[in-house]
């Protein structure tokens, strides 16, 4: 497994993304062969760098087109559209730099050619890749102990994303006093007092074991578990596990000795610092570019409806400390004279025509770059809670209250990782990605999150 941005990923995974881009950089190398001729390598003494930032426009358009979610792009016809959307995207994006940076030109009609080239070797790489996923070629084999709530997330996880590198040989129960099977495509064997397992595990050669036991008090298999170590066998605890899987911890299912003696929440002085220089840094680089779009937003909320062009509340941040967070206003003013605090809904009726349209972009949340130049808030956090919804939410939900031992974020791992929630259940399901975050936070994961938020802006997805 290979740990990137604090998730771990198959190797197999990271080939396939590294040997997608060898394809689509070979591509460019012979369309420059066949238009040139021989010399076409000495002709230009900068063309490896001109072929590599076509190989990393070209790949970062496939990553805005999702065309790195199996689950999007499971189908062919979904796959050449997507596919086309995204070199389509390539030639605009490269043809702005080339504008800009005429130095950077490739070729005449090398770029035609190689398109070609790259949708030929994509669709053979994938349906490649495809197979080897169907088939579970290199997969590794696992072990599942446990019946539970647990023991059925994993295995949904795992069945649902099917390039995570895992599969399951079987599901190991100690007694037979257990309710329906959890899933019909995996077999169910039964070891009394999980007798037997170093050795079976060894005869379905499975190199990794996943504990999802919940009651743990009388049948928990501390001798047969340390003999598969012993032999070595992996041996995961099942929310360990399920982190690894799924980039979320599961609030309801871990204990508080779990939080304290696993790896992560470091928040040293050092790190604090460089996390607000680069906040700063990019606060003051986005409210330049971004000016003529404020002024542009406030002047037609203006136009639009009656009432003041920011819209302030008070929110919760660190340390329990309350501040004004500031939005570009996209409702009605006095939106909640009736009804009192509530969560937004889908077709919100207060939302106004210009604020549906902000909403969509994100460019509502504009104004909080001052917030971060303040120091109230950060570019990459938990979402910041209204004080009248955190005392409800702390009652109900466990471990709610770690999320102010760091700044809000205007974007944070929950919000690109889940779509906007109005319930409690969504609270809660943003809150196990927010723990995640807590526990894992670096500068290298802001960037990953920056990044997808920047994906999700461009598609204007999850707003309300």
């Amino acid at each position: 497994m290979l740990r990137l941005f604090k998730q771990y990923y198959p190797i197999r995974n990271a080939l396939f993304v590294v040997g997608e881009g060898l394809f689509i950089f070979f591509s460019v190398f012979i369309a420059s062969w066949i238009l040139i001729g021989n010399d076409f390598f000495f002709a230009d003494q900068q063309l490896v760098l001109k072929i590599l930032l076509i190989t990393v426009v070209c790949q970062m358009c496939l990553y805005y087109n999702n065309l790195y979610d199996l689950k999007i792009t499971d189908s062919y016809t979904e796959l050449l559209i997507r596919l086309m959307q995204a070199l389509g995207a390539a030639a605009i994006l490269l043809s702005l730099i080339y504008l800009l940076f005429p130095g950077c030109i490739i070729y005449r009609n090398v770029f035609l050619l190689s398109v070609g080239f790259c949708m030929a070797f994509i669709v053979i790489w994938r349906v490649g890749y495809t197979h080897i996923l169907n088939r579970g070629l290199f997969d590794q084999k696992i072990f599942l102990l446990g019946h539970g709530e647990l023991a059925k997330n994993i295995v949904h996880e795992v069945i649902d994303k099917k390039d995570c590198g895992h599969q399951f040989a079987a599901i190991i129960v100690g007694d037979e006093n257990r309710q329906e099977r959890i899933s019909n495509k995996i077999p169910e064997i039964c070891l009394k007092a999980y007798q037997g397992l170093p050795d079976f595990s060894q005869k379905m050669d499975v190199k990794k074991i996943i504990v999802a036991i919940e009651e743990r008090r009388n049948q928990f298999p501390a001798r047969q578990l340390l003999d598969c170590r012993v032999n070595g066998i992996e041996v995961l605890e099942g929310t360990s596990f399920y982190e690894m899987l799924t980039g979320k911890l599961i609030v309801d299912k871990i204990n508080p000795s779990w939080l304290i003696f696993s790896e992560g929440f470091r928040k040293s002085k050092s790190r604090r610092l460089f996390k607000r220089i680069v906040d700063l840094i990019l606060a003051l680089v986005l409210l330049v570019s971004l000016s003529p779009v404020l002024m542009l937003t406030a002047l037609l909320i203006k136009l639009d409806s009656k009432g003041p062009i920011l819209f302030s509340q008070e929110r919760v941040g660190e340390n329990r400390k309350p501040y004004p967070v500031h939005k570009f206003r996209s409702m009605v003013d006095d939106a909640e004279k009736e009804s009192g605090p509530v969560w937004a809904q889908c077709d919100d009726p207060r939302v106004t025509r210009v604020g549906k349209f902000i909403r969509k972009w994100r460019i509502d949340e504009f104004p909080q770059i001052f917030n971060v130049i303040k120091g109230q808030m950060s570019f990459v956090g938990p979402r910041p809670e209204r004080a009248f919804f955190v005392k409800d939410l702390e009652a109900v939900i466990p471990y709610f209250g770690e999320r102010f031992s760091v700044k809000p974020g205007i974007t944070g791992w929950a919000q690109v990782n889940y779509p906007y929630g109005d319930s409690i259940e969504d609270a809660k399901e943003k809150l196990n990605y927010d723990l995640f975050y807590i526990k894992n936070m670096s500068i290298f994961m802001d960037l990953m999150v920056i990044m997808r938020t920047v994906k999700t802006v461009i598609f204007g997805e999850g707003a309300r």
